[in-house]
């Protein structure tokens, strides 16, 4: 399956996430780009956030900001020769 503009846009928000705290959530402003509010409202439609503007993760939700995050971490390491 190949990244679209619509799939990095929902990593973008769920990399927003702390994953160190289930106390605390985010918000996705109004005046935030129209494809980050698109891409929150779609984290929302499937389940992986409580709010559709963002709110706290679900377990579900929670699982994919590990592996969006991990996967981020791994990418940005720089790999010996």
């Amino acid at each position: 399956m190949p990244f679209n503009p619509e799939l990095i846009a929902e990593m973008e928000v769920l990399a927003q996430f702390n994953l160190d705290s289930h106390q605390e959530g985010i918000k996705v402003c109004s005046d935030a780009s129209p494809a980050l509010v698109a891409a929150a409202k779609r984290l929302h439609d499937k389940g992986l956030t409580d709010q559709p503007d963002g709110g706290y993760l679900t377990s579900l939700g929670n699982d994919a900001a590990e592996s969006v995050q991990l996967l981020l971490r791994v990418l940005k390491t720089p790999q010996p020769a």
